[in-house]
């Protein structure tokens, strides 16, 4: 190999230099680096909120590269024809990424591994997203784990990789080829005047989430599994949204949730719990693709959800008249985030209250969270569902009100997101009024649903009734 000859390292959801198995590889390789990131069909069909922060983390990217005297070059079009371009432009032999898992990403990467591979160029896929590879973890049988916990307890104790220290230098070629402007791939103009209001609640970077990390580990992993389920309180990490584009490797937060652990931090263990969750839902999207688009349990295929209830729009709206819900909502359209236990209440009162297909919200949330993740959110909605991975079955039924009386006393979250909920709404809860789409009309001085959308004990009653006709069908169809 010519001393001249670059190795190309292609990003997708790798935005860092510490923990970068694939960047790590392509500098052993001790020739100069391409560092590439494409825009293919996975981004374009980015929801809005979800493509605003991709661009962010692009930018950012970039300027870290310009700092080591590397730049990012920016491509458009099918990953295999870009990558085969620029290796025949720039005389590249040697390719290098970190896996994705989701069943779209692993067809591309198994297009482009032997598209590069029929020209005898070396392509080679590395693990970086993950703690644990999905093929590694199996049970006793040698099946896959279909349940959390004991899949909690067979990773908990296995070793994963060491750290990888970021880079002082990238070797640069002597010339960059041809690079398009980011500027031209135009992320975030989806949300429209809605990317102003947004752009505040994002924490980019790799050097902010590390700083994040730090700040939870000394501040809040103590109290984390005590505190976590209260909305109005800083008590979580935030950290979904920097794992999402890869700002940091899931590695450096088990790591300090470990030490935090032996230290005596007594929420330490339960955040890494949270950890392995995300773990577990990419385990489940290895194994089993569906579970993005189809109900993973088979029989519920056949339930009789709603698809389009004219009660939906009050639902993204953040206007059914259940404050609790309705905060929720609101939260994730001026922040791009919601908080977990939130997430769990509006799921429920879409799917069971409402009866709509868990699809509907699922799609809902992939356009408007800047932590989107495909795993977390297909497994996330459907366990709420009752047709995923849940051990407890359908009749779960959350009651925003309850919850609210249990996690919100105060109403503190209520307030500080739903600008009726207050005589004297801040500028947080009135700035939900300049994200949304003016043809929905909504105005501050317009008055609060005086009832909700649906009914909290009918929905609930009316939810019971089909589960149990569900039930008692799919028992006739087995006898």
């Amino acid at each position: 190999m010519s001393e001249n000859q670059p190795v190309i390292y292609w990003l997708r959801r790798d935005f860092r230099l510490e923990d970068n198995p694939a960047l790590s590889a392509a500098l052993a390789s001790g020739q100069p680096i391409l560092c590439l990131c494409i825009r293919e069909a996975r981004i374009d069909a980015l929801g809005a909120a979800p493509a605003q922060r991709y661009e962010a983390a692009v930018a950012a990217f970039a300027e870290t590269l310009g700092k080591l005297g590397q730049r990012l070059i920016l491509r458009s079009g099918p990953a295999r024809e870009v990558l085969l371009e620029l290796c025949r432009g720039t005389g590249a032999t040697q390719v290098h990424w970190n896996r994705l898992y989701d069943g779209l990403s692993r067809e591309i990467d198994a297009d482009v591994k032997s598209a590069l591979q029929a020209v005898d160029i070396r392509a080679e896929s590395h693990g970086g997203h993950l703690l644990f590879e999905p093929w590694t973890v199996q049970t006793g049988s040698g099946g896959f784990y279909r349940v959390y916990s004991p899949f909690w307890r067979a990773v908990k104790d296995l070793p994963v990789a060491e750290a990888i220290p970021a880079p002082k230098a990238i070797p640069a070629p002597k010339a960059f080829p041809a690079s398009e402007d980011l500027s031209d791939w135009a992320l975030s103009a989806a949300l429209n005047r809605g990317a102003a209001v947004l752009a505040p609640y994002m924490c980019v970077g790799e050097a902010a989430a590390g700083a994040r990390l730090a700040q939870f580990i000394a501040t809040q992993a103590d109290g984390y599994k005590a505190r976590r389920d209260y909305p109005a309180e800083p008590a979580t990490s935030g950290l979904s949204e920097n794992l999402a584009v890869g700002e940091i490797a899931p590695h450096k937060i088990w790591r300090a949730g470990q030490a935090a652990q032996a230290a005596g931090a007594k929420g330490a263990e339960h955040f890494l719990k949270e950890l392995v969750w995300r773990e577990f839902a990419y385990h489940l999207i290895y194994h089993t693709p569906h579970i993005e688009t189809e109900s993973w349990r088979p029989e519920w295929e056949s339930f009789p959800w709603q698809d389009g209830s004219p009660d939906v729009l009050a639902w993204k709206q953040g206007r059914t008249g259940v404050p609790f819900v309705d905060a929720a909502m609101r939260q994730m359209y001026i922040s791009g985030v919601m908080h977990n236990r939130a997430r769990m209440i509006v799921a429920s009162y879409l799917n069971k209250h409402m009866g709509v297909h868990w699809r509907v919200g699922q799609q809902w949330f992939a356009d408007c969270l800047i932590d989107w993740d495909p795993a977390s959110n297909a497994m996330g909605w459907q366990w709420v569902a009752g047709s995923g991975p849940d051990a407890a079955p359908y009749f779960r039924v959350f009651n925003p009100v309850t919850q609210q009386e249990k996690f919100d006393a105060d109403g503190a979250y209520v307030r500080r997101w739903l600008a009726e909920a207050s005589r004297d709404p801040g500028a947080q809860a009135l700035s939900f009024f300049d994200a949304v789409p003016r043809s929905w009309g909504l105005t501050p001085d317009q008055l609060y649903p005086e009832r909700p959308v649906v009914d909290l004990a009918e929905g609930r009653a009316r939810a019971l009734k089909a589960y149990e006709i569900h039930k008692q069908q799919q028992e006739e169809n087995v006898e």
